[in-house]
């Protein structure tokens, strides 16, 4: 194993354990201000056992939700970076060492026969997205997807003439629909354009920009804004239970469309919004971007 494949599994592992266990300080900021304006007595609870089960987890090293998802990373790769192609491989065999030295809940289940890898590994899994940047240095974001929010997570083909209200009736239909099942209050990763692919992986790639940080295109920052407020109007609530907090951010995303389609994704994720990132330098040192190190 060269030195830059044993830096990046190191860094992944140390990922994945900031991920499960220690959620960003935007995410915690923004629970702790959910729960000091909330208004129902039944959603203040849910969110008091919500920072609860926040502060035991640091305290303890233990994951903070059972269901440690499913395992995504995301690879901003400098062009100039050597042994670009060694990076998968040590992706995986870190996403195998967390899942026993964490431990991770194993999540990787054969489609086909109905087994349980064992290891957080399989087909595609984890999953990896590329992005090529210049320069020599990698960053590397791991997300960690927990079932309920992956099940309620939609793709729809708009009729084009609706255009912006076709999107938002889109956006509040399906929160509607998706009620208590993934985990309220949640963040919103929401794309229009490209194909139905297209859609949804740059609804979910949108749930890695922190939270308060809006979008710099100012229509869309506006779209957010309304989409907030509308959806959190709806009452559903902390877990369900009904509630000022539905949903903590809307993150807007898009790309150019067809002219005789207008594709968009609504992508959830839990209040355990389980995120962390690193940059690795090419001399080999790491700086960890979303939580603090010591």
């Amino acid at each position: 194993m060269n030195s830059i494949e044993k830096t990046v599994e190191d860094t992944a592992i140390n990922l994945l354990r900031l991920a499960v266990i220690q959620l960003p300080e935007d995410v915690k900021k923004a629970l702790q201000h959910a729960y000091e304006t909330e208004t129902s007595e039944a959603g203040k609870t849910q969110l008091k056992a919500i920072l609860d089960n926040i502060k035991l987890a640091e305290q303890t090293g233990t994951p903070v939700c059972q269901d440690t998802g499913t395992i995504i990373y995301y690879v901003k790769a400098g062009a100039q970076t050597p042994n670009l192609d060694k990076i998968e491989n040590a992706l995986t065999n870190a996403t195998r060492k967390a899942t026993q030295q964490i431990p991770l809940r194993p999540n990787a289940v054969d489609p086909i026969v109905g087994k349980n890898t064992g290891d957080n590994t399989g087909p595609h899994i984890p999953y990896v997205h590329w992005e090529i940047t210049p320069g020599n240095e990698l960053e590397i974001t791991v997300l960690t997807k927990g079932g309920g929010s992956e099940n309620v997570c939609t793709v729809g083909m708009l009729v084009p003439g609706e255009g912006m209200n076709g999107l938002k009736k889109f956006v509040i239909d399906t929160v509607v629909k998706a009620g208590s099942q993934p985990c309220p209050p949640n963040i919103l990763g929401v794309a229009m354009g490209g194909g139905a692919d297209i859609a949804m992986k740059l609804a979910k790639k949108a749930l890695l920009r922190p939270l308060g940080q809006p979008n710099p295109n100012p229509e869309l920052a506006k779209l957010e804004k309304e989409l907030l407020e509308a959806v959190n109007q709806l009452g559903i609530g902390p877990m369900g239970l009904g509630g000022k907090w539905t949903i903590l951010g809307v993150h807007v995303d898009y790309a150019a469309r067809h002219p005789a389609s207008f594709p968009a994704a609504v992508a959830f994720n839990c209040w355990a919004a389980r995120r962390a990132t690193a940059r690795i330098r090419a001399d080999g040192s790491v700086e960890y971007l979303t939580h603090k190190v010591r």
